[in-house]
């Protein structure tokens, strides 16, 4: 196993690369489903479950090879998080967004990088849309603003937060690509945000994505980044769905999870008006198979695109570039819809006893809905898909 000095302030050897991170994300499954509940009812995740996470390696991830770090690739990074979400979904939504720290910090000038970054295992939050206003003065920016959705912000190293730039009161062009709006992220610690405890939701209960806000906050220039103008090179760094490309790997787990646990299910029940095993049952065992084919396509078509993406990327094509953001972003997509859709049909399939909240599916089923409001599972993509496909002009930097 690699090892690293340049990580946590801890003694227990972290793991430094893709085999030994997942090799040990799939040894802590069982611990992660011990605390699922105590993670929800705590709308948070529990600190015992942070250190276990980042001393499994989650939150050094994406960090380079360059710092010591493992540098995960994308579909590395979607198995490590697919692994999590069979043991909590929160958990895995968390580590999806912590781990943004090794590929956030390539679109920084590498010695301010390594300032906001100092060690490897740092967890990152924050949204990016720019829901704030940053106007420019000299050496920085006085950013306020609010914003939503700062998921795992409760335990989390940096704090970013989306804003347009404005200069003397006037929206600001975006200097690298000329666009009518400027659009950057300012990085900066958690203790300077008013933390706003709103997150009483449907489902992701344990993720802790709290809405946050400043007034008047100044952030040096260097502390701040564009999408547009990455400092590292390499697959991570040369296009802003980066961040969005592991993301499937949350429905993944989950859909699985709950497969393996409904297949369990039957195996001990009875009809009770037919006193048929349900592993005897038609309705059953094709509502199942059924599952298990459309988990199995969702997660080939997620695994598959991906791989073709990062390939092209490394042989340096650039004429496909824009139709592998779209294939891997409708496969995204695809994803979560399978996977709500698979939550739900198992619930059905089991009935009355999956509505106790002492039932996992009563969480899947939650997780599932709220997780699918994300950007990435609604319904727009297909638009914005469409659009490109069709020969236009996609206005989105992640397309």
């Amino acid at each position: 196993m690699e090892s690293t000095d340049f990580s946590s302030n801890n003694n227990e050897i972290i793991p430094n690369n893709a085999e030994d991170i997942i090799n040990k994300a799939k040894n802590i499954i069982p611990i992660l489903k011990e605390n699922s509940e105590k993670i929800e009812n705590n709308r948070r995740l529990t600190s015992n479950v942070i250190d276990l996470l980042r001393n499994t390696g989650v939150f050094r991830a994406a960090m380079p090879k360059e710092w010591g770090g493992p540098e995960l690739t994308s579909i590395q990074q979607t198995q490590l998080i697919e692994i999590l979400a069979t043991g909590d979904i929160s958990a895995a939504w968390c580590s999806m967004i912590g781990m943004d720290s090794g590929i956030y910090s390539g679109f920084l000038p590498p010695d301010i990088s390594r300032s906001l970054y100092p060690n490897l295992d740092i967890a990152n939050s924050g949204w990016i849309h720019p829901q704030g206003r940053a106007d420019r003065v000299d050496g920085g920016y006085i950013v306020s603003g609010n914003w939503r959705f700062g998921s795992g912000i409760t335990h989390c190293d940096v704090l970013i937060c989306g804003v347009l730039v404005y200069c003397n009161g006037v929206l600001e062009k975006d200097p690298i690509t000329g666009e009518e709006k400027h659009w950057r992220i300012m990085v900066a610690k958690p203790e300077q945000f008013n933390i706003i405890d709103t997150w009483n939701t449907t489902g992701l209960a344990g993720s802790g994505s709290l809405d946050y806000s400043v007034e008047g906050l100044f952030v040096p220039e260097k502390h701040s980044f564009s999408f547009s103008q990455p400092y590292r090179p390499g697959p991570l760094y040369n296009s802003p769905d980066t961040i969005l490309r592991k993301m499937a790997g949350v429905p993944l787990g989950m859909a699985r999870s709950c497969l393996d646990y409904v297949r369990e299910q039957v195996k001990n029940r009875i009809d009770r008006a037919t006193n048929t095993p349900w592993i005897a049952d038609f309705r059953v065992q094709s509502a199942i198979a059924r599952a298990e084919m459309e988990l199995a396509a969702a997660r080939a078509s997620v695994y598959t695109s991906l791989e073709k993406q990062w390939q092209n990327i490394l042989e340096g094509s650039t004429e496909s570039a824009s139709d592998d953001r779209i294939t891997t972003a409708l496969a995204r997509y695809n994803a979560f819809q399978t996977a709500r859709n698979i939550v739900q049909s198992m619930y059905n399939l089991l009935g009355g006893s999956s509505v106790y909240r002492k039932s996992p599916l009563d969480r899947w089923l939650r997780d599932a809905q709220t997780m699918c409001q994300h950007a990435v599972a609604q319904d727009s993509i297909l638009q914005l898909a469409g659009n490109v496909l069709v020969g236009g002009k996609s206005k989105n930097i992640f397309f």
